[in-house]
């Protein structure tokens, strides 16, 4: 059963990891609102690295963020946290091939392999949280946005790749808790045998019970009653 948990895991893992990465490349992270403008005649649509627009007639054109500094605090710190997720759950993949109880690798060390497993699925607990951290950052700050009514600027929805961002850092954890889950210690039963013994009681001398005199007839001293005659 822990084989089975083990798989369904590591699957949940990497195909979290593969969302993930299709959701930071993808350019619809905020579309722009068409609420209130009667005739839309450009939709932009942003994501961690560029901004691009396209018309009613199907032609888009995009830039990509020249200046680092000049971005906002949140959207270099939701790059940061999108790429360290990418790297964990590629290091998460590699554990988690090689602690899976269905490998040939490291076969005969169960322990090891045990430990491997619980370190893939840790690992991608953590790239879940980083990836959570920085798509539910990025939502507010779209959210924030859209209902401030002194908002100056274009305001934007949420695009559909958060969602795939959701649902990637959700897998991930998922799979991770259950690589944790599936983790059995290999240890050797011991033999417990159980013995009905009591130690002997050992007595005093003083509290000795005197042994039983013999009778005369039986005593060690009557041989020296009779002659040597009387054996004769």
């Amino acid at each position: 059963m822990s084989a089975a948990v083990e798989a369904v895991g590591f699957f949940f893992g990497v195909t979290g990891s593969v969302m993930l990465g299709i959701s930071l490349f993808n350019a619809n992270w905020r579309v722009s609102s068409v609420d209130g403008n009667v005739i839309t005649t450009s939709t932009i649509y942003e994501n961690l690295w560029m901004s691009c627009a396209t018309d009613s007639t199907g032609v888009y054109n995009c830039r990509e963020f020249q200046s680092l500094l000049a971005l906002s605090g949140y959207l270099q710190a939701s790059r940061a946290l999108m790429i360290c997720s990418l790297v964990f759950g590629f290091f998460a993949c590699l554990c988690g091939m090689i602690g899976l109880q269905c490998t040939k690798v490291a076969d005969g060390n169960a322990a090891l392999k045990g430990k491997l497993a619980v370190t893939s699925g840790a690992i991608s607990i953590f790239s879940g949280i980083c990836a959570g951290i920085a798509v539910s950052w990025y939502a507010f700050n779209i959210t924030k946005q859209f209902f401030d009514p002194l908002y100056p600027g274009t305001k934007y929805e949420i695009g559909p790749a958060l969602y795939l961002g959701w649902s990637g850092a959700l897998l991930d954890v998922v799979g991770g808790g259950l690589l944790c889950c599936s983790y059995k210690q290999f240890s050797k039963p011991k033999d417990n045998f159980s013995y009905n013994y009591r130690a002997p009681q050992v007595m005093s001398s003083s509290k000795a019970t005197p042994q039983a005199a013999l009778p005369r007839y039986e005593s060690s001293n009557s041989i020296c009653k009779y002659g040597k005659n009387a054996y004769v």
